[in-house]
């Protein structure tokens, strides 16, 4: 089956998923991009966004305007950039009713009663991890949670190159949040993020959290469930950067059809 086409607005477009992205649309035929924008003060305005990833020419020049990203006709935003730059495109976004996919990370709770109000006028996709196999462990870690029961202890370890700036990532959280879920207790409430020093022993219920940074990782997280006399990992390793920006064109193409509402890659899914 043909799929519609579908025009994409892109900001952050130098930035390190703006370029996967821009890369991943030149791959797909049935969607194009149609606007891209960058600080004001990136040396890349006024650069065709396709040259200046080595790809063909696009005939869409990067803009300084995040006016831009609503009057060229797009379908969909798909904004990884920075939690301030993105809670002001998904008010652009809302203002001219234009559905945005938003993943990136750090975003605090003020952030997130914005993108609620911005999804009363437009779809709204927030997630943490484009990727669809994470979206899929999280599903199994709620359920492998809500199984084994409380007796069970939870550990989440991820990894990710030095260059990362918060911690843990959103894709601990996101898996944090399912384990809680699987235990019907909320993240905030069992979470366990610093250990150092004279800690004492573990708390029962605790969700703990490890962080490692180093070299060029792309992203590493693993659920670790331990009992008496065994473990289950439960693991996903990101190879290649481009899985997040192919699944983040399936949440736009999704988010492009849907109706007002704050989703989540799980939502995408079940599509």
């Amino acid at each position: 089956m043909t799929l519609p086409s579908l025009r994409v607005a892109l900001p952050g477009a130098s930035g390190r998923m703006g370029r996967m992205i821009t890369t991943a649309l030149a791959e797909t035929e049935s969607m194009t991009l149609a606007a891209a924008t960058d600080h004001p003060s990136s040396e890349f305005i006024g650069l065709d966004a396709g040259l200046m990833n080595g790809l063909a020419e696009t005939g869409v020049r990067v803009a300084g305007d995040k006016t831009a990203l609503t009057t060229a006709g797009a379908d969909v935003i798909i904004d990884f950039t920075t939690p301030a730059a993105s809670v002001d495109h998904a008010r652009l976004a809302a203002e001219h009713k234009i559905p945005i996919v938003i993943g990136t990370t750090g975003m605090t709770g003020e952030d997130a009663r914005i993108l609620e109000e911005a999804a009363a006028s437009t779809a709204v996709v927030w997630c943490a991890n484009t990727s669809v196999g994470v979206t899929i462990l999280s599903r199994i870690v709620e359920e492998a949670v809500k199984s084994l029961g409380p007796d069970w202890d939870i550990e989440i370890v991820e990894t990710h190159h030095k260059h990362k700036v918060d911690a843990p990532s959103g894709t601990a959280l996101l898996l944090g949040e399912a384990a809680a879920r699987g235990r019907n207790v909320e993240l905030s409430e069992v979470a366990d993020y610093a250990r150092h020093g004279i800690t004492g022993a573990r708390k029962d219920g605790a969700i703990g959290f490890g962080v490692l940074r180093g070299g060029d990782v792309v992203g590493e997280h693993s659920v670790m469930l331990f009992g008496q006399s065994e473990r289950i990992e439960l693991t996903h390793r990101a190879i290649d950067r481009m899985i997040f920006a192919r699944g983040a064109l399936r949440a736009g193409r999704w988010a492009a059809a849907a109706a007002p509402g704050l989703y989540s890659m799980h939502d995408v899914l079940k599509a």
